[in-house]
């Protein structure tokens, strides 16, 4: 893993969340993307030289949408940015880990993505994340 990627939250409202967050961060999202397969709209915003994701349930039936019904708004993940993302998994496979998906998908922000499942990292969701060529 070369770095944190960005750090996911999970919002309710975009239309609420957008005002505070560039209220917050003193900048508006460089990106506003929506990801069909996951029913999820995303809101990136670059901050110094981190990034942060507003993750918006399109869909009553989308995993965000069930964490915050589960949990409330608040952090979601944590996506690291790896070089090489097959070989990445088959790394933390070895390593005993487990992943939600078998593959890496298309997310958002021209990323391929993989996440781990919370229950092999101590409750936390892990994204793996490699720029599409």
């Amino acid at each position: 893993m070369k770095k944190i990627e960005h750090l996911g939250i999970a919002i309710k409202d975009a239309s609420v969340s957008i005002p505070l967050f560039n209220a917050l961060f003193n900048c508006e999202p460089y990106k506003i993307e929506e990801v069909e397969s996951e029913k999820v709209r995303t809101i990136f915003y670059q901050v110094g030289p981190n990034k942060m994701e507003l993750l918006e349930a399109t869909s009553p039936d989308s995993t965000i949408a069930t964490f915050i019904e589960k949990r409330g708004e608040g952090i979601h993940h944590i996506a690291y940015d790896v070089e090489d993302i097959y070989a990445e998994m088959e790394r933390l496979k070895q390593a005993g880990f487990t992943f939600i998906h078998e593959q890496p998908k298309n997310g958002a922000d021209n990323k391929l993505i993989a996440f781990l499942h919370p229950k092999s990292t101590n409750g936390v969701l892990i994204e793996l994340c490699q720029e599409r060529i």
